[in-house]
């Protein structure tokens, strides 16, 4: 009888522990899409996997990662020093880490400049109508200078509407372009015409164009915003445009003849059979997408004077100050850490909207 209890209990914990590898499993796509697979042999060490290849995984996906940083950061603690520009020394770690610091602090106190602006009309104001009920009250809006942050989240207010445009245009005509062999032949050639063209050769024409296009620029959509947001799209669409094409091309032909069998509509057929097939290879052009649209921002900010990251960086270079040169490279970091998080949201979405095993 105890020989049994002992073995059902056995049988048991090996149940537990089978399942709750089975759940790491599945975590583990996920946690590896938003860049945390180095949790995934510590929570297995923990559900009592064998320590040794754990171990080993670990040191890939965390260990030798955080060695790059650190030789990267020593290296740059090091050699910067050495380095005299007319502004001084190149910045090292512990300058640029201030500077970001201190851009916080700019952030916080132009935030309490603004709210207290806006304290002292609603003060006014409550005046003006304790001595008048119908006295005419307005509320004037806050014109301050834009902070760090301020920028930060116009850059990819930017970004977002330039990507969004690259998408709209190019996953329709790389569907199109997919399915029709004319309809690719004739597009192709603009392709390899336009996708090369940097954008500071399309900034010149997209800024006379919209200046002609759009006279009454509102407050949310200001026009260096727009400039700035279709150059981004005119540089950006080419990859989703091109891998939505070889995605949809290279759908099994069988399921295109099935298709034709029961006589489904066109939008059916894009729907139900090119969509799920295409996906995998249309996020990837997705990713690019936003990495080139990410990349092509800064550049157009900076001729357009769109108050984002780009702009910043102008005005900090044209400045000349001696924090000068660290907020430049506080800026870089920024763009850096944005970019790597853009992709990863991007690479989420295609881990889970795709069944695609090849990630």
């Amino acid at each position: 009888m105890s020989i049994a209890t002992d073995t059902s209990e056995t049988a048991g914990g090996a149940s537990r522990r089978e399942k709750l590898f089975a759940v790491i499993n599945r975590a583990s796509a996920w946690l590896t899409a938003l860049g945390f697979g180095w949790l995934t042999p510590l929570l297995r060490i923990a559900a009592g996997d064998d320590p040794r290849q754990q171990m080993s995984e670990l040191r890939d996906s965390l260990l030798f990662p955080l060695m790059g940083l650190v030789v990267f950061v020593s290296g740059w603690a090091i050699l910067a020093p050495q380095v005299q520009t007319s502004l001084g020394a190149i910045p090292g770690p512990v300058q640029v880490l201030e500077q970001a610091g201190g851009l916080w602090q700019d952030h916080q106190a132009e935030r309490e400049r603004q709210t207290r602006f806006y304290l002292m009309q609603e003060e006014r104001n409550a005046e003006l109508l304790a001595e008048d009920p119908e006295a005419d009250v307005r509320i004037r809006a806050y014109t301050g200078n834009p902070t760090f942050i301020d920028q930060i989240f116009t850059s990819l207010k930017t970004v977002g509407l330039g990507f969004a445009f690259a998408t709209i245009v190019a996953v329709p005509l790389g569907i199109a372009s997919g399915l029709s062999k004319p309809f690719n032949g004739a597009l192709n050639p603009i392709v390899q015409l336009f996708k090369p063209v940097s954008p500071l050769a399309w900034l010149p024409i997209v800024t006379m164009v919209v200046s002609a296009v759009y006279v009454d620029a509102s407050e949310a959509f200001p026009k260096a915003l727009v400039i700035s947001a279709v150059t981004v799209t005119l540089c950006s669409l080419w990859p989703t445009l091109i891998n939505t094409t070889l995605g949809v091309a290279s759908i099994d032909k069988d399921l295109v003849n099935v298709s034709k069998v029961l006589r489904l509509s066109t939008a059916k057929t894009v729907t139900k059979l090119v969509l799920p097939s295409a996906l995998p290879l249309i996020f990837t052009g997705l990713r690019l997408s936003l990495g080139v649209g990410w990349m092509v921002l800064i550049a157009a900010e900076m001729l357009a004077q769109n108050p984002g990251l780009g702009k910043f960086v102008w005005d900090e270079f044209q400045n000349g100050s001696s924090s000068s040169l660290a907020r430049i490279m506080v800026a870089v970091l920024t763009i850096g850490i944005i970019g790597f998080l853009l992709d990863r949201v991007m690479f989420t979405l295609q881990t889970a909207f795709t069944f695609s095993s090849e990630r």
